[in-house]
């Protein structure tokens, strides 16, 4: 865990941001003691979804499409 002074911080703010990506977070330390943690947010996208495995080919799925746009045009 890496705790940078107020004024390090300051002076060395892109380095601090890099290592708190590739650390994960890092600490600055006011003057009066209190401590401050530095970490990337997460961000994730809404389509960022874990597929499932239905056992189902491409063609298969292809299939379904037609028929059901085959039954929407006669129904």
């Amino acid at each position: 865990m890496t705790v940078y002074s107020y004024s390090k911080a300051q002076q060395n703010l892109a380095l601090l941001l890099e290592q708190a990506y590739r650390d994960g977070f890092v600490q600055i330390k006011r003057q009066d003691g209190i401590l401050f943690r530095v970490a990337p947010v997460k961000t994730t996208s809404p389509f960022d979804i874990e597929g499932i495995d239905v056992n189902i080919s491409a063609n298969e799925i292809v299939e379904c499409i037609r028929e059901s746009r085959e039954c929407r045009n006669y129904g």
